[in-house]
């Protein structure tokens, strides 16, 4: 098909027209279409123009009617400036929404404990734990086959973090009857269910323990449902972290601070001379900073969408559980959100040489950790939220910080 296009000296225009050369079909090869310059500076308008208007001049007046600037050009032009979603992705956002809700009340219902006893109307514990079970793995299903399709980043962000905790807890959930297969959903052996008991599946979903199964789940699952989004519409959801990073780089600050030595030096007489005392207070006001400033992070950063920051936040608050006894001889206690309090009169009667060796593991560790939640909060906000069947992240520069996690 031979076609004659007057384009001008247009750099734009002269791209356009080898790529409309290039096809077969003279029209057949619209990779073109991506150009937006050339949509936005009228060179691609003037050329579809001139390929409809003469190129078909021959053609019926049919034809010619149909290939009018009144039809398929301008309805082109409006598709590439403002694209739709397919309405496969609009079902699976929708799907996404609704599942994240049902997949909440799975599991609350498997946090309950009125879901481990017997009813008055002959309902067994294990028969409401097996109906259960079977609830939380559909409606877990359904949110990860939805979320794959899904363009709601803020949502499969935590589904992301989701998927990676199951992962981690595979081997416990085993122990149930519950498996994880190659696209990262579960099945579920009822009679393997039936043999372990209630107990290890209210112990796997225990609400009292923060970092169980069941609460770190819950945990994902309530800021998924919460996250701004453009639910049920299509629209893709570019919505990404806009809290600031200054908790965390505050806690890093903290953490460094405890685990130096240079806090820890010993106070001087009045002659000059080094005695065996701490300066306490200020070894205290360091650690309510700490405090402080790790609570905040978490208030502020748990809403976040960034697949990075949920990762070191879930490695810290892994930290910190396996510390809790130490913590709490310093007196500083962690309650069941993982929130911390420091009593002053018992951090202040401990033996500051210990809380000096503690911090110089712990306060380091979490330093580390604050500093890459500050990293991704306030120069990643756009890093990728993608994951893999078991929900690995898809994280830019994951792979630099591994060893320190």
């Amino acid at each position: 098909m031979g076609i004659k296009i007057n384009v001008g000296t247009n750099q734009n225009s002269s791209y356009l027209l080898q790529s409309l050369s290039s096809s077969s079909g003279g029209m057949g090869n619209l990779n073109f279409l991506s150009d937006y310059a050339s949509i936005k500076n009228g060179s691609y308008g003037k050329l579809m123009k001139s390929y409809y208007g003469t190129g078909l001049s021959s053609s019926t007046g049919a034809a010619s009617k149909k290939y009018s600037s009144g039809g398929v050009l301008e309805k082109i032009l409006e598709e590439k400036k403002n694209p739709k979603v397919s309405k496969d992705v609009q079902k699976a956002n929708a799907s996404l929404t609704t599942g994240i809700t049902s997949l909440k009340s799975s599991v609350s219902a498997l946090q309950n404990d009125k879901t481990y006893t017997d009813t008055e109307n002959g309902q067994s514990a294990m028969d409401k734990t097996v109906s259960a079970m079977k609830a939380f793995v559909t409606d877990y299903n359904n949110v990860v086959n939805a979320a794959k399709g899904s363009t709601l980043t803020s949502k499969t962000a935590y589904v992301a973090n989701m998927m990676s905790s199951t992962a981690a807890n595979a081997d416990k959930l085993a122990e149930i009857g519950v498996t994880i297969d190659s696209s990262g959903t579960l099945e579920l052996n009822e009679g393997k269910l039936k043999a372990a008991g209630t107990s290890k599946v209210q112990e796997l979903f225990s609400p009292d323990n923060i970092m169980s199964y069941g609460s770190t789940i819950a945990s994902r699952v309530q800021f998924a449902g919460s996250s701004n989004s453009t639910e049920a519409t299509g629209n893709t959801d570019t919505n990404t972290s806009t809290v600031k990073g200054s908790s965390a780089a505050a806690l890093k600050a903290d953490g460094k601070k405890l685990a130096s030595d240079e806090l820890y030096a010993r106070m001087k007489d009045e002659d000059g001379n080094e005695t065996d005392k701490y300066d306490v207070a200020k070894i205290f006001a360091a650690a309510k900073s700490f405090v402080g400033n790790y609570n905040r992070m978490f208030d502020t950063a748990e809403s976040s969408t960034n697949s990075g920051v949920l990762a070191n936040l879930s490695y810290i608050r892994e930290k910190t559980a396996r510390n809790a006894d130490a913590l709490k001889e310093f007196g500083i206690d962690v309650d069941q959100k993982g929130r911390m309090k420091i009593n002053e009169d018992t951090f202040k009667n401990s033996d500051m040489s210990e809380v000096q060796k503690f911090f110089k593991d712990y306060g380091s560790s979490i330093a580390t950790n604050a500093s890459l939640v500050d990293y991704y909060l306030t120069t990643q906000a756009n890093a990728a939220s993608g994951y893999t069947a078991t929900g690995e992240y898809n994280v830019q520069g994951s792979s630099r910080y591994a060893d320190t996690m």
